[in-house]
């Protein structure tokens, strides 16, 4: 390697409010891995300095990481470090050129997050063909991190165990089961299906876009819609109409925290809003011919309407607030619209895909992304197991959650994401089988990891506890992983987000697993099992 002089360049948000608060962490993360690498003799030199005047040293832009990676030796080995969620893009287009080593590495701390961050990179550079390695750390003293940074320090590369992915043979699936992904495929293939998109790429997540070409072969077609389009008949939506819909809400035992100062608190007004736009997003899907649409939400939308996460947690339930439309026939009755947050179209295909299945197999069709956020060991059913936070940024479908509509409250989006505020639709996730996936792009084609675990009931002081430490307004999972550890998870995902679906029984989720990797393949998408292997679904 170079010199022992290893280049740390750190990703930001696009917004200054959010580089500015989280700027601590940071800059206490990167003391920390300076020196672990000053252990091994080697200087952690920043690409990019410290800006006094805003109040932070993150890259806040693609131009800025453009600029500061043209000023090294391309063959210089980089640690991008996150503490931090970060824009993948701001360092993209620099890591894409690179020649030299790359190591991503991310605190293990659900504070900010600096580990969703750093997944949405390792996501993208995987789809971008960018050789990369990967570590993590509490305070980056503990063996595992030590050993691996090392390797990485001598070699330019370290590996973590993997023993736990298999690829799909189809061996374990009934004739029953292939029957019904052969009809979902034709149909798919025959019929078509729309996702439509209020504009692509949120957040510089270049690895939630799947090129076109990858879609359409398994009859799947983008419509390319506009958020300014979605404002503007947000708009439009009478009082009477957002007045019903937030009394049903309430109606339904839905818990709003209400204040006064529009700054800070949750107000009526900025609910009101967002049920104008849920009647605005079902109404466009709807005249559009959309099985699915994304709201990116951040950037534009955010600074002219409150946050869409109320809006995206009620299209996702099949129990939800009725909307008309201009014949007076109510959109999809009984069932959801399927959203995907954040505009994700892995995501989004994958949903589409779990909607028809389970509605075939007459399992739950509710599902959700949620964010890979943190996880640690808990103690309090009577033996060690890790528990993951499942954290989606502002909503779940209901039906997700324990007590359902009268088990979620709506609590103010962050100010400091959200200007203008709108309510979330939190809760926790209720004890059950579930069915874990990711649909991600690599290799120039599709690909989808599948797993199996339990959503579990953690004690409620645990469950505060684990709020408190990641951000307490959004809906949260309690999730044990089948035959996946952490260091193996943490290696292998190709995303921030990961899908969950329900199954009614342990046995019933192993059908619609079985069934939705039968159905993936059959599309053309490479199916990889993770943590059990066919014969144990068989």
């Amino acid at each position: 390697m170079n010199n022992n002089q290893v280049a740390l360049f750190a990703s930001g948000d696009l917004r200054q409010s959010a580089n500015e608060v989280c700027w601590p962490a940071q800059a206490h993360m990167e003391d920390q891995l300076a020196a672990a690498l000053q252990s091994f003799g080697w200087k952690l030199e920043r690409a990019h300095p410290y800006d006094p005047k805003r109040k932070h040293g993150f890259l806040a832009s693609q131009r800025e990481g453009m600029d500061a990676f043209a000023e090294i030796d391309p063959q210089r080995p980089v640690i991008v470090a996150e503490a931090v969620w970060q824009y993948s893009h701001h360092v993209l287009a620099g890591l894409v050129s690179h020649r030299g080593p790359i190591l991503t590495v991310a605190n293990w701390s659900g504070q900010w997050p600096g580990l969703v961050g750093m997944l949405n990179l390792n996501g993208s550079l995987a789809k971008a063909g960018v050789p990369y390695s990967t570590l993590w750390s509490v305070d980056f003293t503990d063996q595992y991190f030590l050993e691996r940074l090392e390797t990485w320090l001598n070699t330019g590369r370290c590996g973590h165990d993997d023993s736990h992915v298999t690829t799909w043979t189809g061996n374990s699936v009934t004739t029953e089961l292939e029957a019904v992904a052969t009809a979902i495929a034709d149909d798919l293939r025959t019929n078509k299906a729309i996702m439509g998109i209020f504009d692509e790429g949120c957040m510089g997540m270049y690895n939630a876009i799947i090129p076109d070409e990858l879609l359409m072969p398994m009859g799947v077609f983008k419509e390319r819609l506009s958020q300014s389009a979605l404002y503007y008949a947000s708009k439009e939506v009478s009082d009477s109409d957002a007045a019903a819909t937030f009394q049903w809400l309430v109606d339904k035992g839905l818990t709003f925290h209400f204040g006064s100062d529009e700054a800070t608190e949750l107000t009526k007004a900025q609910v009101l809003d967002q049920c104008r736009m849920y009647h605005a997003a079902v109404r466009i899907g709807d005249a559009y011919g959309c099985d699915a649409i994304g709201i990116q939400y951040q950037q534009g939308l955010k600074d002219l309407w409150p946050a869409s996460d109320l809006v995206e947690g009620m299209l996702n339930n099949s129990d939800r607030p009725p909307v008309v439309n201009d014949e007076g026939h109510v959109i999809r009755d009984g069932h959801p619209f399927i959203h995907f947050n954040e505009v994700d179209e892995c995501a989004g295909l994958d949903a589409l895909l779990i909607n028809r299945v389970h509605r075939e197999l007459g399992q739950p069709v509710e599902t959700t992304l949620h964010d890979l956020r943190w996880g640690e060991v808990e103690s309090s059913a009577g033996y060690d197991r890790f528990v993951w936070v499942f954290e989606i940024s502002g909503a779940a479908p209901p039906e997700h959650h324990d007590g359902g509509w009268a088990g979620s409250d709506s609590l103010r989006q962050p100010p400091m994401y959200f200007p203008l505020g709108g309510g979330t639709l939190r809760g926790v996730a209720k004890p059950g089988e579930i069915i874990w996936s990711r649909i991600f792009v690599e290799g120039g084609h599709l690909n989808m990891d599948i797993g199996r675990g339990q959503a579990v009931t953690l004690p409620e002081e645990e469950t505060q506890r684990r709020l408190k430490a990641t951000t307490e307004q959004w809906p949260i999972m309690h999730a044990v992983l089948t035959g996946v550890t952490q260091d193996q998870m943490m290696a292998r995902h190709r995303a921030n987000h990961i899908q969950v679906a329900y199954g009614k029984s342990a046995a019933e989720a192993d059908k619609a697993l079985i069934a939705r990797a039968s159905l993936a393949e059959k599309l053309g998408i490479a199916v990889h099992i993770c943590g059990i292997t066919e014969q144990q679904l068989a």
